[in-house]
């Protein structure tokens, strides 16, 4: 199970926002300078990212604003959700760019392009469909575990 730390900035019936702060492990990799994640992570780290979670075991009314909690999501949400958002995508395109050279006479190439368009605009609106059934599965969502102790009683010591 991944965690991470975030702070509360909106509450909805449903739902909390959380504000996390992008973080990068490049500095303790041997490759640092020659790796082009490592140079895409250094423009986006510090940035702040918003993620929608699920309240979890308690209320949406036991948190409020400000206060800094700890979500977690689990493993296989993270693999799942890569297969859907990229691979079912470009499947999805091939297959209409089969399908269209397959079933329609013309010039092939252009039946492959069209159908290729087609499909990856297919694959587009399924992952738009799955994003929104999904929408309130704990399975799929980021789920609040706790209010943060650690980083409140760092704060009540400032």
């Amino acid at each position: 199970m991944l965690t991470e730390t975030g702070r509360v900035v909106g509450i909805e019936s449903d739902g909390i926002w959380i504000e996390t702060i992008r973080r990068s492990t490049c500095g303790t990799c041997s490759a640092q300078k020659g790796c082009g994640h490592g140079l895409l992570n250094r423009i986006s780290e510090g940035k702040r990212g918003y993620v929608r979670a699920l309240p979890g075991d308690q209320s949406v009314e036991d948190y409020k604003v400000d206060d800094q909690v700890l979500i977690s999501i689990p493993e296989e949400v993270i693999l799942r959700g890569s297969f859907i958002a990229y691979i079912l995508p470009l499947l999805s395109m091939l297959a209409g760019a089969m399908a269209a050279t397959y079933f329609f006479t013309g010039q092939p190439d252009v039946l492959a392009v069209v159908g290729a368009a087609g499909g990856l605009a297919v694959g587009f609106a399924l992952v738009r469909w799955h994003g929104i059934y999904h929408r309130q599965d704990p399975a799929f969502q980021p789920v609040l575990l706790r209010i943060d102790s650690s980083v409140v009683e760092a704060v009540t010591l400032l």
